[in-house]
């Protein structure tokens, strides 16, 4: 049985202040630490997890946290106006099916764990550099936004397969 608690378990909960602080601070020095120091978090309780074995905690904790920050700092880009409504929608589709899959198998009873995969990773990357672009005021931003929903639909169909592919051993 996996622990309560883990090491990695710091680290993910460290971006839940991270989402705080970067809607408190305007300036983009500050802000590109805050990603930077989130990234290497989240890349970091990985590689802990996978060291140490993981938890009970941090089997919601880790993504708890990625969907919080990512949730705080593009509604700080969407305050600057740099996104449109649907384009932040895009970048953020993985993490808000994500979150819808998760209350429908909670309460229909019936979770599926799916482990990481190279799209959700690849999606994570394209967040990241959208939201640096978007700190850094570049020309980029939209380019890469769009590049990130692009990727996340592929991301989601690559889930939907293996959830498929589970859900099919499993008799479900």
């Amino acid at each position: 049985m996996k622990p309560w608690l883990a090491p990695a378990d710091v680290l993910s909960a460290l971006r839940l202040p991270l989402a705080v602080f970067i809607l408190a601070t305007a300036d983009p020095a500050w802000q590109l630490a805050i990603v930077a120091l989130a990234a290497v978090s989240d890349v970091l309780d990985g590689a802990l997890a996978r060291r140490f074995g993981g938890s009970r905690v941090g089997a919601v904790l880790d993504p708890l946290a990625d969907k919080t920050f990512m949730a705080a700092a593009f509604f700080m880009v969407a305050r600057r106006g740099l996104l449109e409504w649907y384009e932040l929608v895009g970048v953020l589709l993985r993490d808000i099916l994500a979150v819808l899959g998760f209350l429908g198998t909670a309460l229909l009873r019936r979770p599926v764990a799916l482990p990481a995969r190279a799209g959700g990773k690849a999606v994570t990357v394209a967040q990241l550099l959208t939201l640096a672009a978007a700190i850094t005021d570049s020309a980029l931003v939209r380019p890469l936004a769009w590049a990130t929903a692009a990727i996340a639909v592929y991301a989601l169909w690559d889930y939907g397969r293996a959830a498929a592919r589970i859900a099919d051993a499993d008799g479900r």
